[in-house]
């Protein structure tokens, strides 16, 4: 039986998630700062209290995991804040730069152990992150953000090639979440199908890029 860990797991995508590879089979490890009942039916196992911007909270994810081994880790968890231009609030950009980018590194490289040859690494970005792409502005915080992670998601690809380990930067689309009041395009569970398809089609020859859940590739 095949493992995931899925981070942020306890709603929205992350949650479809689970649903999603609870019902293909897998054994799925949910972890999040506070569980729900939703994450409890689907998930194997539910590891909470865990905010990963903390190392001492991600060292007990560490202790927890022991040496489980993870054919596939999504670091999911991620924050949604805006800033307007003369009223930039920099904590909140930091915020969201610890929870967006510096999490998903921490907590990769936490688990490093506990991946190996034929592991995948999902880090679910947003093509708000692409500097190409911004024609609107705004999101200062969030697109700064993203924008890291999909640097440090393109070093790992290149430091873990070697491993066999294969990482992917994904795009779930514009998904009717809390993060965005309800308000998207499509449903979780819509963008988590997408986003397994992205998966199970990444290998070693793809690993470090950045694609839609629908396939398409996303410009840096």
């Amino acid at each position: 039986m095949k493992t995931v860990l899925i981070t942020g797991a306890n709603r929205g995508v992350g949650l479809a998630l689970a649903r999603h590879y609870a019902g293909e089979g897998w054994q799925v490890i949910g972890v999040c700062r506070q569980g729900s009942d939703e994450l409890t039916e689907v998930a194997a196992r539910v590891i909470e209290g865990i905010d990963v911007t903390r190392d001492d909270e991600v060292g007990r994810l560490v202790e927890a995991l022991d040496d489980t081994p993870l054919d596939l880790l999504i670091n999911n968890a991620g924050l949604l804040q805006d800033e307007q231009l003369g009223q930039i609030d920099f904590d909140s950009i930091r915020q969201q730069m610890e929870i967006n980018a510096y999490a998903p590194l921490r907590v990769t490289e936490a688990l490093l152990a506990n991946l190996s040859t034929g592991s995948k690494v999902a880090n679910i970005t947003s093509r708000m992150g692409s500097i190409a792409d911004n024609d609107s502005g705004g999101r200062y915080g969030y697109r700064a953000s993203k924008a890291a992670l999909n640097a440090f998601g393109k070093s790992l690809a290149v430091d873990l090639k070697p491993r066999g380990i294969a990482v992917i930067q994904l795009h779930p689309g514009y998904v009717k979440t809390r993060m965005v009041n309800f308000g998207g395009l499509i449903t979780p569970d819509q963008a988590a199908e997408g986003l397994a398809q992205r998966i199970a089609e990444l290998d070693l020859d793809h690993s470090g890029a950045f694609w839609h859940s629908n396939g398409d590739t996303l410009p840096w």
